[in-house]
């Protein structure tokens, strides 16, 4: 009767696919994942071919098989480890491992975003989320916002295609308000960050609000000729010019710097009886205000960390 050990052919057929297999992958660039998900199919028609036809070609009325055990035991090996891959494949984690691995560091511009102003629009209200942001006066009737984002993507991969990705513009009666919103974050198992620093452009004769989530802004307002004001900043840095006309006003803010010959210090309202005038407590919350020429603008700094003033020509 004539023995046929089922499972060395397979192995060794399995063996020159797996290695043709990984040949071309490195040849035209093929990913290794792509190909451990699509090859281990074959396996098993390799395995049910040896079988039909050792069945067909044999002359026997009852060919006896017998099945080579190592040779099963490794081909079954192959088999599950490629299951694994197509399990995995399709739950996504493969997908997300992959993009992850490709990832780089990379910094990107912003898409530019130009608003133009109505003549009903008096007011503007800017929420910069937790990022940090630069916010300079123009002579122009509309808002320009542009800037750069940093974040771990792929070759093709991009957060922020679109302004309306990065920040949202929405008039109600006479404000328009400004959202700065946050960029997608991955907290999983293949986590990734990413930050935005942006520049804001804003008419220097529209009221203006910042509200900071304790973060820095920068502040440039120019010839200001209206009304400015931040809250909630872990730092604001303002650069005045000399020929402008500007009275800076801090509202219970930790350190003042800049000129201390032109900061007027006073007592912070905030503060406990007991304790003495602002300027003597190195540690406690103060007001202050910086003059610059006739001060007949305003620009107010409220319940922020440190504020500091450099003068520009």
């Amino acid at each position: 009767m004539r023995t046929w050990r089922v499972g060395t052919f397979s192995m060794g057929l399995s063996l020159i696919m797996l290695g043709v297999m990984l040949f071309i992958s490195q040849w035209f660039g093929f990913k290794l994942l792509h190909v451990m998900v699509s090859w281990w199919p074959l396996i098993l028609v390799v395995l049910g071919v040896e079988i039909l036809l050792y069945l067909l070609k044999a002359k026997e009325e009852k060919p006896f098989l017998k099945y080579d055990f190592l040779s099963i035991i490794f081909v079954g090996v192959l088999g599950t480890v490629g299951i694994g891959f197509a399990l995995l494949s399709s739950t996504g984690l493969i997908d997300k491992a992959e993009a992850a691995l490709e990832r780089e560091y990379k910094t990107f511009d912003l898409p530019v975003l130009d608003q133009s102003l109505n003549e009903t629009i008096s007011r503007v209200v800017v929420n910069t989320n937790n990022h940090p942001i630069t916010i300079e006066g123009t002579s122009g009737k509309e808002i320009s916002m542009f800037g750069t984002y940093e974040a771990y993507t792929g070759s093709k991969e991009a957060l922020v295609k679109r302004s309306e990705d990065y920040v949202s513009v929405q008039q109600k009666g006479d404000t328009l308000y400004v959202n700065v919103k946050g960029l997608p974050t991955d907290h999983g198992m293949f986590s990734y960050h990413s930050s935005l620093s942006g520049t804001l452009l804003v008419p220097n004769d529209i009221k203006l609000e910042v509200n900071s989530e304790f973060n820095q802004v920068t502040i440039k307002p120019r010839l200001l000729v209206s009304e400015w004001s931040v809250a909630q900043a872990s730092h604001v840095s303002v650069q005045l010019q000399e020929k402008s006309n500007v009275l800076l006003s801090a509202v219970d803010v930790q350190h003042m710097e800049g000129d201390l010959n032109k900061w007027q210090l006073g007592e912070n309202e905030n503060a406990e009886a007991d304790q003495p005038e602002a300027e003597e407590v190195t540690n406690g919350r103060k007001n202050g205000t910086y003059t610059v020429g006739e001060g007949t603008s305003s620009l107010q700094i409220i319940h922020s960390d440190n504020v500091s003033v450099t003068m520009v020509k």
